[in-house]
């Protein structure tokens, strides 16, 4: 970024409240907000190692260990963290690895 900070995901800016869609099925890790930065946050374990990663969340609509289907509403786009306006947090990894997540989004 310009200020010379780093993020490995994306940034979408919506509207507050708009729903948050689980990218995949999967098994929620994490639901919380203990990870300095990004406010309420969700983090969902999908199959062979993967992880969706989902901050700056306004409300939380999941808890750890609940099963999660792709497209289920998770949570929804707020405006809590370090950061300035409505927007969503949005990573995935391979194990450790970050990924692209325009890779392998569709629409």
């Amino acid at each position: 970024q310009t200020n010379g900070d780093y993020s490995d995901a994306i940034h979408i800016k919506a509207p507050l409240g708009t729903p948050i869609l689980s990218a995949n099925d999967g098994e929620v890790a994490y639901a919380g907000n203990e990870l300095k930065g990004y406010g309420n946050i969700i983090i969902v374990k999908h199959n062979n190692g993967w992880l969706s990663i989902y901050g700056y969340c306004d409300t939380m609509k999941v808890k750890v260990k609940d099963k999660v289907s792709k497209g289920q509403t998770i949570g929804t786009v707020g405006q809590t963290g370090d950061i300035n306006e409505p927007q969503l947090y949005f990573s995935i990894r391979k194990g450790r690895v970050v990924m692209d997540p325009m890779k392998y989004l569709s629409n």
